[in-house]
């Protein structure tokens, strides 16, 4: 393997990734959602109740697919949107009952996928791949 194949290893990883988190899903029965709508249920675990922007800022995608992911997850009813009562240009998410009992299956699954992820490295080689991700990731 040549160095310059790292960008398309990086990528094969991530689709190995995103094939692994909807399979284990399904497994458990969660279907109809992508990966992305899990980053939103995912982040909305860690802060119950967050506005759209700060949901497109800690997903890292723009405000308009925020919009389609959490309109979708509405349907689902795994989210809920309400409009803040001094300020309606701002919207508030936050999991339904149904999108909370998600939370469980969620860490499950990101465990599973951080056992297969680190198999064979030592805690060292973790440290070290994690430094070198963070130095390809500042480089953009």
């Amino acid at each position: 393997m040549k160095t310059t194949d790292a960008v398309s290893l990086i990528s094969k990883i991530r689709e190995q990734v995103n094939r692994f988190i909807v399979a284990e899903m399904a497994k458990r029965g969660v279907e109809g959602i992508a990966t992305s709508h899990g980053d939103i249920i995912y982040t909305l675990a860690g802060k119950p109740r967050m506005t759209m922007a700060e949901i497109s800022r800690s997903i890292r995608k723009d405000k308009s697919t925020v919009t389609a992911l959490i309109d979708k997850l509405i349907r689902l009813e795994l989210v809920h949107k309400e409009k803040d009562a001094n300020d309606t240009r701002i919207t508030f998410v936050s999991l339904t009952p149904k999108g909370e009992a998600l939370k469980p299956v969620f860490e499950e699954i990101s465990r599973e996928l951080m056992d297969s992820f680190y198999t064979g490295f030592s805690a060292e080689e973790k440290k070290e791949l994690l430094r070198l991700l963070l130095k390809v990731h500042h480089n953009f």
